[in-house]
């Protein structure tokens, strides 16, 4: 893990760190992450994220626990245990669909929580990147990469003073 040096603007409205990120992502600042109590609109926008991957990722795996669970029960119903009940065919379709269905949110679930933690490399033993607990109670935080000494956490911290934020503060964080 790599250690580097963010600096965070702590910001007590939506609007201003919406604002910020904004101006920030348009002067070029190396804006890292943004930390708000609950979704803020437009703020995957504001800081240049892309599209999540993640909706792909549950249809394809419903889609194969769909096929595996059809799969698996035609092979039982057809071939490893054929019982002729009451003359009903081998393979009757409308009895497989309730398991079909429940496999299928299962697989997609299941796999798109394991995709997550995947994506965003989580895992117990990482430690959380939270420059300020109040990110997540009742303030916004915005945090950016510092890359230089002294001039550079200067430049940002009147930066983001000048779009809103109430405090400004430096933090080492983990990759």
């Amino acid at each position: 893990m790599t250690q580097h040096r963010l600096i965070a603007g702590v910001f007590d409205s939506e609007e201003n760190i919406l604002a910020a990120a904004n101006a920030a992502r348009r002067a070029g600042y190396p804006v890292q992450d943004a930390f708000t109590p609950y979704p803020v609109h437009g703020m995957d926008h504001a800081l240049g994220l892309a599209p999540s991957p993640l909706p792909k990722y549950c249809f394809r795996f419903g889609t194969a626990g769909l096929l595996l669970t059809l799969a698996f029960q035609y092979w039982v119903s057809l071939y490893d245990w054929p019982m002729n009940i009451g003359g009903k065919s081998f393979n009757a379709s409308p009895a497989l669909i309730p398991v079909a269905f429940e496999l299928t949110v299962l697989f997609a679930s299941l796999g798109t929580v394991a995709s997550f933690l995947a994506l965003r490399r989580m895992s117990p033993m990482k430690k959380p990147a939270l420059p300020d607990l109040r990110g997540i109670d009742d303030r916004f935080v915005l945090t950016m990469r510092l890359h230089g000494e002294g001039a550079g956490a200067e430049t940002m911290g009147r930066f983001l003073k000048e779009h809103g934020a109430v405090e400004i503060r430096e933090v080492e964080a983990q990759s």
